[in-house]
């Protein structure tokens, strides 16, 4: 009969310590993918896959290691327990790196996150393909310029057991369904220009029809065709919600506390003053039903709860796992995030524009570069210049160049349009006195 994943980590955990682990830290899980791509109106490809695997991570005299294995025969675990075993025993100490105390797994919540789809298994081949079919034709139908489509439609299923000597025993399983369209028009001369679009969800039903999706790449290539540069200046700025997402990791990669630790943080001692606009309310929101971050328990096993991040402005916590919590004397908060919430917001994309006499409509990044020591960035964006409020000719080959430290003070709008398909939900916002120059 086959081994349940908890009988499998069970069985790593008390092989590890019976063969000298002081103390033992183990995940075990299994993930089942399937991937369908149309192009040219015929089945491209076609994948799938069952994956598991077995972390352990262990502790014994003041050392540290953690490694995986995909064989979980009870002989092969066994024999892989003891190799770590052996190979910890050679590494330097570090007094800093044990499991997290116990009490950071008190106070977890049993609430249903909206995560899983107990039909997964009712999704057969042919609905796949019927979905990525008509994405694909949705996408060459809404225009005579297509020069190529790609629509793929992907879901995945994955249930995972972690458990830890000194006490805690969790699992963690979820879905998640996604169709996502290329799409190539012919531009101007030899150009070609590309685009995207993606829906997704963690439940099939509330993925709804993904065929619009197709028409939207393909509307967002054509709309690219004659793009250019426009003079160096500084103007306003509005991000559309799907693009602002990268605004926001390099907001984030200061607020982590190895950074803090390694002194590569421009935010290290600025923990409950002003870093940004009143207009900025940012919240980790773990608990968030249906969320692609949506978890009752990080991967130290820390209880997971909802945490602002700034509040009206005011730095108000930073991301701390156990470790490097322990290296500057901080409580752990939690070490990765969860969904990132924006509070506060108002009307959506075309009212952030509407307000606009003479700026740039950033829909999308190409390259760029920052450094979280310092907060200083440059981006390479692309989008479409705005006049009178209304949306003009497409730009592109320009970048926008600032700090960290001054550009979120000069948000002056978040709109109330949060991007649904990722964990971060940043809406469309609005930037004054933005410096844009040519590449």
């Amino acid at each position: 009969m086959a081994r349940s994943l908890e009988q499998i980590a069970q069985h790593a955990l008390d092989t590890a310590l019976a063969k000298g682990a002081a103390e033992v830290a183990v995940r075990v899980g299994r993930t089942r993918f399937t991937s369908l791509s149309f192009r040219d109106r015929k089945l491209d490809k076609s994948e799938a896959s069952t994956s598991s695997s077995l972390t352990l991570t262990l502790f014994l005299d003041g050392r540290y290691s953690s490694n995986s294995t995909c064989d979980l025969r009870p002989d092969a675990v066994a024999d892989f327990c003891d190799r770590l075993v052996a190979m910890t025993r050679k590494l330097a100490p570090d007094p800093h790196r044990r499991l997290p105390e116990p009490e950071y797994y008190q106070g977890r919540s049993e609430r249903d996150l909206g995560i899983y789809d107990d039909q997964h298994a009712a999704l057969g081949i042919d609905r796949r393909k019927e979905l990525a079919r008509s994405a694909e034709e949705e996408a060459r139908g809404a225009s005579d310029r297509v020069i190529s489509a790609t629509a793929t439609f992907y879901d995945d299923v994955s249930d995972s057991v972690r458990l830890h000597s000194n006490g805690f025993r969790g699992n963690y399983n979820y879905t998640s369904f996604w169709a996502q369209v290329e799409s190539s028009v012919r531009g101007d001369g030899d150009k070609k220009p590309e685009d995207w679009s993606v829906v997704g969800a963690r439940k099939l039903a509330n993925l709804g029809d993904p065929a619009p999706c197709g028409r939207d790449a393909t509307l967002r290539a054509l709309q690219q065709i004659g793009a250019g540069k426009i003079d160096s200046a500084r103007l306003p700025l509005v991000i559309e919600n799907r693009a602002a997402g990268r605004l926001l990791g390099h907001l984030l990669q200061p607020l982590n506390a190895s950074a803090i630790q390694q002194k590569r943080s421009c935010y290290a001692d600025l923990l409950g003053k002003s870093v940004a606009s009143a207009k900025l309310t940012l919240i980790d929101d773990p608990w968030l039903v249906g969320g692609f971050g949506s978890r009752l328990y990080d991967n130290e096993g820390i209880t997971s709860r909802p945490m602002p991040i700034i509040e009206q402005g005011v730095l108000k916590n930073f991301y701390v796992d156990v470790y490097y919590g322990r290296k500057l004397g901080l409580r752990a908060t939690t070490g990765i995030k969860s969904n990132l919430v924006f509070s506060g917001g108002q009307g959506g994309l075309e009212d952030l524009t509407r307000g606009v006499e003479r700026g740039v409509l950033v829909t999308g990044f190409i390259g760029g570069n920052s450094s979280p020591a310092t907060g200083d960035f440059s981006l390479g964006v692309r989008g479409f210049l705005i006049e009178k409020g209304q949306r003009g000719q497409p730009i592109a080959e320009m970048n926008i160049t600032d700090n960290l430290l001054t550009f979120w003070n000069k948000l002056v709008s978040v709109g109330a349009d949060p991007y649904l398909y990722s964990s971060s939900r940043t809406p469309s916002l609005r930037f004054d006195d933005v410096q844009f120059s040519g590449m």
